[in-house]
């Protein structure tokens, strides 16, 4: 064997190139060696009588290795499917951000939506309003916070001196995270989360509000990109893009827990301090 790896010089039936691929492969392919051919007696010395032999049969001729087969790369793993929604969101004005969510298809909620639920409201107001997901009534309409929950909503508006159809100081903006009903109301899960996201950036960077209230854990944990739960966030000045976020209960969870409404109220005043100062008694 030479030193650069086996001697396959020797083996009769492969040519240069199949030796030199099995010394890549580090395969050593044996065969023996030919036989000298026998040498003759010295012509004074009398021929020995020896019995006839056999003549050995030839030797198979050894087949050639199957050629090796050329090595492949490990498939692929696969792609996560590509959204449809479009890499240039945060370049979008009003109706190119409409139409595209119109036309949304980045999750799987698009196969059950009725409507999709975009936003509504003053777009050059100071005071915004992040719901979670949209409901049945949402969903039917194709409009945010709209039946009992929408009703509570209106009338903590209007403490504030602020409704959907008002403008300016008197205005809000109202949109939510996702802008498809989750089928039976389920949670929001986190992909669908991150689909919609992009589109709610967008929103907060057009409306360019003063204030956003964040309603509700699932808003809160997309604007603020936190578990903790509402309970240790309220009282605070949390921001989102340097725009100040005050964080209070879902008006759903206010029509279940009643006692908490002061709480809420607490939450709109801090809120109402973010634009004009310190709240009156």
């Amino acid at each position: 064997m030479s030193g650069n790896g086996p001697d396959t010089s020797f083996v009769p039936l492969l040519d240069a190139r199949q030796r030199a691929m099995l010394a890549e492969m580090g395969v050593r392919v044996w065969a023996p060696r030919p036989t000298p051919p026998a040498v003759a007696a010295p012509a004074e010395q009398a021929p020995r009588a020896v019995a006839p032999s056999v003549a050995p049969a030839p030797s198979r001729p050894m087949p050639a290795p199957a050629a090796a087969p050329t090595p492949t790369s490990a498939p692929p793993t696969p792609a996560e499917a590509p959204s449809t929604r479009p890499s240039h969101v945060d370049r979008m004005d009003w109706p190119e951000l409409r139409e595209t969510v119109a036309a949304c298809q980045a999750c799987g909620l698009c196969k059950g939506r009725r409507n999709t639920v975009f936003g509504v409201g003053d777009v050059q107001t100071d005071w915004m309003i992040v719901g979670e997901a949209p409901g049945e009534n949402e969903d039917l309409q194709g409009e945010p916070f709209v039946g009992a929950a929408g009703q509570l909503l209106d009338n903590m508006l209007r403490a504030v001196g602020r409704s959907r159809q008002g403008e300016g100081a008197q205005g809000a903006y109202i949109a939510n995270v996702l802008k498809c009903r989750p089928p039976a109301n389920r949670n929001p899960q986190p992909e669908e989360v991150a689909r919609c996201e992009p589109y709610l950036a967008r929103q907060v960077a057009l409306v360019q509000p003063k204030v956003i209230v964040a309603m509700g854990r699932f808003a809160v944990q997309s604007l603020l990109k936190t578990t903790e739960p509402i309970g240790r966030l309220r009282g605070r000045v949390h921001r989102f893009e340097g725009v100040p976020v005050i964080v209070t209960y879902h008006p759903a969870y206010l029509l279940r827990t009643p006692g908490d409404k002061g709480k809420a109220w607490a939450d709109l005043c801090l809120a109402m301090e973010q634009l004009h100062g310190p709240v009156g008694p």
